[in-house]
């Protein structure tokens, strides 16, 4: 992988993981809830998962595989599961939350998606362009 590549991972994973950031702290705010009840291990934790998945998504949607479609469910299945395996883990470190699992199965899934969308969006733009 060249520098350009990993540059983009950089940018891409810094400004998803700012914006999940700053989402969830309005919304604790909201809740009338001023400190994160997790804590630091809480931050770390979705760092870590954030870049299973932006590291997967990166690395399985340029494969040499013909349809997007299957270049994501090569990229999101085992990132998943790996994803639910570091959940696992955590879990000896501290107890889970009841809905952790269904908790992280949304909201990986959900960013795992938009940005499948954006992908798609910007290889259209890219094939329109060269035509």
């Amino acid at each position: 992988m060249n520098k350009k590549k990993w540059t983009r991972i950089v940018s891409i994973y810094s400004i998803i993981y700012t914006i999940v950031t700053l989402l969830s702290s309005v919304l604790y705010l909201c809740n009338g809830i001023y400190e994160d009840p997790s804590g630091n291990w809480h931050e770390l934790d979705r760092a870590i998962i954030l870049l299973i998945g932006i590291t997967a998504f990166e690395l399985c949607t340029n494969l040499p595989v013909k349809s997007l479609i299957f270049r994501y469910v090569i990229a999101y299945i085992p990132s998943q599961v790996l994803a639910f395996t570091y959940v696992w883990f955590s879990g000896l470190r501290e107890p889970l939350a009841k809905t952790a699992y269904r908790d992280i199965w949304i909201n990986f899934t959900s960013l795992f998606v938009l940005l499948c969308i954006i992908h798609i969006v910007i290889h259209i733009y890219r094939k329109k362009r060269k035509s």
